[in-house]
């Protein structure tokens, strides 16, 4: 566990990157998103942030208290649904329009559900899309302002995705349905999310060396996924959350977190990642290479162990079938 000691002295040497860090937020008018963003803006020198999501009120409500937090920073909002991959586009399409670069692509998007397969005008159950395959359409979309962040001298340096689901809680998938048309579930679907994240995320660092790629576990945090779901459902949860107040990580610590999750050079292409190994004194990439630039975080600021699964796929073809796959349905639609 890294102590917020730790995390706050980090988090105030982030100043020494200079001004003009670019940060992209998907889901950052709320919960972790949100918590992420406030310190993002309270520790860097007149920062971008864009944030992308569906409630203007919350984003309104949102702009006005960055602004406050450090009046040189600018935020703009961008509104889209992003369950549909063709709602990315939109929002990456304005992004690739105004920023030369970015920083930091930070991904909580999500929703709570308890029904069965919800299919998108696309074709794609709605949960899983946002967990995971609109989550992947930003990363591919934005790689070469990312790229840009990493080798430009005159910038800061930093350039890193986060994505924020359940690493470490990998489990077996169902290879032959990656897309869960026929084995959907609630479980399912957040254990092919999580296992085929923390898979992809290796595939990406091994093509794109410059840029960091995490997989983080959030802990218990409060948020407003749930907001979605009936009321006896949402009276349930809250319920669960009220008696779980005292393993819950309090919102601003969370987002202290979290940024140094996103910034720390503990995680960086030149680091040694626990991603593909059991300590991080020993860790070796699939592809042989120390310090893969792919890491799984714990919400307390350390590297998750990895389940046996992920080491079994990850020495088969797994990674490369779900690369594939991915691919493939990003293409289709």
């Amino acid at each position: 566990m890294v102590s917020l000691q730790e995390i706050r002295a980090h988090n105030v040497s982030l100043k020494n990157l200079g001004p003009g860090l670019v940060a992209v937020f998907v889901g950052g008018t709320s919960g972790i998103g949100l918590y992420t963003a406030r310190e993002f803006v309270r520790y860097t020198i007149s920062p971008h942030v864009y944030l992308v999501g569906r409630n203007e009120v919350e984003a309104k409500r949102t702009i006005d208290e960055l602004h406050s937090l450090n009046p040189d920073g600018k935020v703009q909002f961008i509104k889209s649904d992003v369950s549909l991959l063709k709602g990315v586009d939109k929002a990456c399409d304005e992004i690739l329009r105004t920023a030369d670069r970015v920083n930091l692509l930070f991904l909580s998007c999500g929703m709570m559900s308890t029904g069965g397969r919800d299919e998108t005008a696309e074709g794609l159950d709605k949960k899983f899309s946002l967990h995971y395959y609109a989550r992947m359409r930003f990363i591919n979309r934005l790689l070469p302002r990312l790229a840009r962040a990493a080798g430009d001298d005159s910038s800061p340096s930093l350039s890193r995705v986060v994505s924020v689901l359940g690493a470490g809680h990998e489990s077996k998938l169902y290879l032959d349905d990656l897309d869960l048309k026929k084995n959907y579930s609630v479980s399912n679907c957040a254990g092919q999310a999580t296992t085929m994240t923390s898979l992809i995320m290796g595939e990406f660092a091994r093509r794109h060396p410059s840029t960091t790629f995490i997989h983080a576990y959030p802990g218990m945090v409060k948020s407003g996924i749930a907001r979605g779901l009936g009321p006896m459902m949402r009276y349930v949860v809250g319920a669960v959350m009220f008696l779980g107040r005292p393993w819950m990580v309090p919102p601003r610590e969370s987002g202290e977190r979290n940024l140094f999750a996103s910034t720390s050079e503990l995680f960086s292409p030149a680091g040694v990642s626990e991603f593909q190994g059991e300590s991080s004194t020993s860790a070796i990439g699939a592809d042989g290479v120390r310090g893969s630039g792919a890491y799984l975080v714990h919400w307390d600021g350390s590297e998750v162990g990895k389940e046996k699964v992920l080491r079994v796929y990850q020495e088969g073809d797994v990674s490369e079938m779900v690369w594939e796959h991915t691919l493939e349905v990003l293409n289709s639609c």
